[in-house]
């Protein structure tokens, strides 16, 4: 008892010394991850509900309710046929920012092709969760991406409501059909922008325009798995680029990102992409990028007090590859230093969230995944 009173007093007397030279003391560095719940195969996507409870989307195809108590629920009945493989299945999910009025969700997945054909692509739907919790009722299709392709890869599909109630959709280049990320006349590697009716909103860049397709907000991307809205309202995103070259973009209305004329990456294996160049007139530069990849996956801005000031206002990306969540601090809409956090778990991160309770909370992409909930160490 001694030891921990001299221990308090010394610790208290530091902490006296540092405010008397007008100094604070240090923040935290790290977090320690608490288990909500265990048991999801690949889990993809988390979004929140009232009184404490979590949706959870399973690659494979299902998605579940979590309580409060972190118990896992039974598969909601009621989804739609899901081309499940590869990097395919049911993927984002996001509660309606009125979820408590409509008990809407929406939720984006591999799409197959009408009459059981190969092909697939990204689709996002949305449907009512039943009073009893066990189903969704009155499914739609707000958007079904077009071509579909023969392809188990790049989906894409991250789900975003901006402040003005429209939604954010992030869709991949498929991997065979990079060049059509150039092209305004299909929805491969594009980010678009939908209303919750399933219409393309009329202040859409390429609205009215002969040749393109009226939903897409931005072009150039290659396969974007984390998206978020930022504290001023305008949408981020990551992207995986092929060997080297991840980014981090704010796509704006009309933009070419520049995929696959400009990139950071190479060819798996080595070599230059096209012509090897990593700037083009016209074409826009990522925020940030990383060589080698981290394969980035999971997106979110603290806004919360929880873990003290330094970290307020940080960006937060998952990283698949290396399996540790990116704490990343920005200044003046630039990225000035990253930190590696749950590095010693060695799990990939698939989706970050800051809860309604302000605490992050991460997914696990493993055959037993899990749902975490981070707390200052």
């Amino acid at each position: 008892m001694k030891l921990q009173q001299k221990a308090l007093r010394a610790l208290l007397g530091s902490l006296i010394g540092l405010a008397g030279l007008g100094l604070t003391a240090p923040a935290f560095a790290q977090v320690r991850a608490e288990t909500v719940a265990t048991g999801l195969q690949n889990p993809w996507g988390v979004a929140f509900l009232p009184e404490g409870r979590y949706v959870v989307t399973e690659r494979a195809g299902r998605m579940r309710l979590i309580g409060a108590d972190g118990r896992l629920g039974a598969p909601l009945a009621g989804l739609p046929a899901i081309a499940a493989g590869g990097q395919g299945g049911l993927l984002d999910v996001l509660a309606d920012s009125e979820f408590e009025k409509n008990r809407t969700l929406y939720f984006c997945f591999s799409e197959p092709e009408a009459g059981g054909g190969s092909a697939n692509g990204t689709a996002l739907a949305s449907a009512r969760l039943s009073g009893d919790a066990t189903k969704l009722e009155n499914l739609r299709i707000l958007f079904s991406q077009q071509p579909k392709v023969t392809s188990r890869n790049h989906f894409g599909c991250r789900i975003v409501e901006a402040r003005d109630g429209t939604l954010f959709l992030t869709l991949g280049d498929r991997y065979s059909r990079k060049d059509d990320a150039q092209k305004l006349d299909n929805h491969i590697g594009k980010v678009v922008r939908i209303a919750k009716d399933g219409t393309a909103p009329k202040d859409n860049p390429f609205v009215g325009r002969p040749g393109a397709l009226p939903e897409i907000w931005s072009y150039g991307h290659r396969n974007g798995q984390g998206a978020a809205l930022a504290p001023d309202g305008r949408f981020w995103m990551t992207e995986h680029g092929p060997q080297g070259g991840d980014e981090i973009n704010v796509p704006q209305a009309g933009r070419n990102h520049g995929w696959p004329v400009i990139t950071y990456g190479e060819n798996y294996g080595g070599g230059k992409i096209g012509e090897g160049i990593t700037a083009r007139q016209g074409m826009e530069q990522p925020l940030h990028y990383w060589v080698p990849s981290i394969a980035p996956s999971g997106m979110a801005f603290l806004t919360s007090d929880r873990y003290g000031a330094a970290w307020k206002g940080n960006l937060f990306v998952g990283s698949l590859k290396f399996g540790y969540l990116d704490r990343i601090e920005l200044k003046d809409g630039k990225v000035v230093a990253e930190h590696k956090l749950l590095a010693d778990r060695g799990a990939r991160v698939r989706d970050v969230k800051q809860g309604p309770d302000g605490w992050l909370y991460v997914l696990t992409d493993e055959s037993d995944g899990k749902l975490l909930r981070l707390r200052p160490d």
